[in-house]
Order: C-alpha cells, then sequence, then structure tokens
C-alpha cells in the first residue's frame, strides 16, 4: 500500500512526538529558578563553575540542527512544507521541530542536485569537517572534564538539563529518517 496517509514510520515518530511533549511539560523534573540564568550563561560563554558536561551537550544542540538543517534543507526542496521553517525552529527546540518536520515529509525518490545558496553553505565540506571537529572536541572536552556525578543530580533536579538531553537522544536517534 503506497497510497497511505502517513506510514508507519510517520506514525511512530508522531507518537514519539506527542509523547514527548507531554513528557517535557508534564513528567519532567520542576524548573528551577536558575535555568534563566544557566542558559544566559552558556550562550555568551560564561562557564565558569558549569559543568563541562552541560557545557559540551548545549553546544553540541547548537551542532546538531546544522547536521539537519544540510540534510532537512535538500530534502525540502521536493517538500510541501518548508523545511527552512522547521529547521530554523530546531535551533531554539531541537527535536521538538524536527520530529513533526519528519512526520510530515513525504519519501524523496529522486536526489536533488540543485546545490545554491544556503544548502551549497550547509552542504559543503569545510561546514562538514568543522562541525565533525567541534562535536568530537565537545565530547572529549565533556567527557574528560565533566562531574558525572553531578551531571545526574542536575539531570534529576532540572528541567531545562533533563529535557536538553532527552532532546539531544532524539536528534541523534532520529537522524536515519532523512535517509
Amino acid at each position: 500500500m503506497t497510497n497511505r496517509l502517513i506510514s508507519i514510520d510517520q506514525a511512530i515518530l508522531g507518537l514519539l512526538w506527542l509523547g514527548f511533549v507531554g513528557y517535557a511539560f508534564f513528567l519532567a523534573p520542576p524548573d528551577r529558578t536558575d535555568n534563566l540564568q544557566l542558559i544566559i550563561a552558556l550562550s555568551t560563554g560564561k562557564w565558569v563553575g558549569i559543568n563541562p558536561l552541560v557545557i559540551a551537550l548545549f553546544n553540541l544542540m547548537g551542532i546538531l540542527p546544522l547536521v539537519y538543517a544540510a540534510l532537512m534543507l535538500i530534502d525540502g526542496k521536493t517538500q510541501q512544507l518548508s523545511a527552512g521553517l522547521f529547521s530554523a525552529a530546531s535551533f531554539a527546540v531541537g527535536a521538538f521541530a524536527i520530529l513533526p518536520y519528519l512526520v510530515l515529509r513525504k519519501p524523496n525518490s529522486h536526489p536533488i542536485n540543485e546545490r545554491n545558496g544556503i544548502i551549497k553553505l550547509v552542504d559543503s565540506r569545510w561546514l562538514g569537517l568543522l562541525l565533525s571537529i567541534g562535536t568530537i572536541g565537545l565530547m572529549i572536552y565533556g567527557i574528560s572534564q565533566g562531574d558525572w556525578t553531578d551531571f545526574v543530580r542536575q539531570w534529576q533536579t532540572s528541567r531545562f538539563i533533563h529535557v536538553m538531553s532527552l532532546d539531544f537522544c532524539l536528534l541523534v536517534l532520529s537522524i536515519a529518517d532523512l535517509d
């Protein structure tokens, strides 16, 4: 049955997205009053006193949307919906924006050879190399310098750290769906 409205994969991703949204808003640990200050410190590079695992994770959540942008913007050339909108939103909310795109997109049967503008940039080998180096560097920094006991405590008590960690896992696991 190739004329289905949505595939089984899309239905599973849709349910996963709904579950993630529900979990993040209703079951994740409560918000902490210092979350906004933490986000500002992470965003501005004022990292003194912040666990390197949190720093690495936060910055990886900036790299992953760039990786997805390369895939989504090329894929989006044949889609009826704007991949650019979902891609841009992913820089703020990660998988909360990417999973709906994966649910709503139609499979591509033809490779896209047209590469111009932003697609040329996000699909360049140099950007891929820089993102790979950045990812490896952040992972080495976080794993070698981070305090896992502190991270687990923060994961258990901070909605921001908790949801960001789950968001990271979802983004990594769902990357294969853009094939």
